[in-house]
């Protein structure tokens, strides 16, 4: 384990310590708040100069969380002063403690080059608005080259806060990923947009995809998404099925009730429900398709994802889904790139 300040310290029985220092007395209370459920008692207890939680081993490979702050004239959330490990995400930084048995991938250390890039705006009359696109190549690779064409939804932050094209770069320079392009969509207004939103699918159809095809010479084209980008991506596939001839899927946010009722206050909550229950019930393309599912064993959205993969299969499709020891994070999406979208990309590309 990388931790080596008071914080998150793992003891030989199996045990995770958390310290907080408060010598002044200006807390009224802490309580930790990871990203996944913990069926104990969260709340911190004083012991002399400070708050100390004591929690047994989660079944991840590495676990972020923040802590909760009450004070007499109120309180806050925040990352943990004694623990200097964080981990960057969509809505800030978050403590993160690594176990022993975690890794992370050696392709970060692996030589790569930066390859060239190609700001766009797609305009997509069906939203009233634009697309913006980033377009990702090899440094050699002319614009006339036929390609594969990865096709990536919040792709711009799948490369802030998972490195994508640091990945794809690597690959490529070690010879372990096929030459390629990607595509990394911003994702506007994503809970309206991805959610299961038919303007959204058309958009893909008929301005996003043949833009990018017109300007960059493609041959096959893999759809990939996390979360809603990825309940969007398997959306558009189903209503255009000769968009995308592979998807990557990481922790798809496939509602159904028996599953998600908690999600019933998310404002598209029916659309995606009534989408997805429609998935369930057949109405999928008569072209099967290789989707690979990835998605963190204790997450919330894993059991949707393992009834998904198998509906799939049970659909002719060559589905497979990957759980990994984490959570919904984008640690957790970038650690699955390689080898579940490798092996992917390698797949398709021959």
């Amino acid at each position: 384990m990388r931790v080596v300040a008071a914080s998150g310290v793992v003891s030989p029985q199996g045990t995770v310590t958390f310290r907080v220092p408060d010598r002044a007395h200006r807390l009224d209370a802490v309580r930790l708040r990871p990203d996944l459920r913990i069926e104990a008692n969260l709340d911190f207890h004083r012991a002399g100069d400070g708050w100390v939680l004591v929690i047994g081993r989660p079944p991840v490979a590495r676990m972020e969380y923040l802590l909760e702050f009450r004070r007499p004239d109120g309180g806050d959330t925040g990352t943990d002063p004694g623990n200097p490990l964080l981990a960057a995400g969509a809505f800030g930084p978050k403590s993160v403690v690594e176990f022993a048995c975690y890794t992370p991938p050696s392709w970060l250390e692996a030589p790569a080059d930066g390859g060239k890039c190609r700001d766009l705006e797609v305009l997509a009359r069906a939203l009233d608005a634009a697309v913006a696109v980033r377009t990702w190549s090899p440094a050699d690779a002319p614009d006339d080259e036929p390609l594969p064409l990865l096709v990536v939804h919040d792709g711009p932050e799948y490369d802030a806060l998972a490195s994508l094209t640091q990945y794809l770069a690597a690959g490529y320079a070690g010879g372990w990923l096929p030459r390629l392009r990607a595509a990394l969509l911003s994702p506007g207004p994503r809970d309206r947009w991805y959610s299961a939103n038919p303007s959204y699918a058309r958009t893909l159809r008929v301005a996003v995809m043949p833009t990018l095809t017109g300007q960059l010479a493609s041959t096959i084209r893999v759809g990939m998404g996390t979360s809603l980008g990825g309940l969007a991506m398997l959306h558009g596939y189903c209503r255009y099925p000769d968009c995308f001839d592979a998807l990557f899927l990481q922790s798809g946010s496939f509602f159904c009730p028996a599953f998600d009722d908690q999600e019933r206050g998310f404002p598209h909550y029916r659309r995606i429900v009534k989408f997805v229950a429609d998935v369930h019930k057949g109405d999928l393309p008569r072209r099967p398709v290789p989707v690979v599912l990835t998605c963190g064993a204790v997450e919330e959205n894993a059991e949707n994802n393992r009834l998904m993969a198998r509906t799939l299969g049970a659909h002719g499709y060559p589905a497979t889904l990957h759980e990994v020891a984490d959570a919904h994070n984008y640690t957790a999406w970038r650690d699955a790139f390689d080898p579940y979208l490798t092996g992917l990309l390698s797949q398709v590309s021959r």
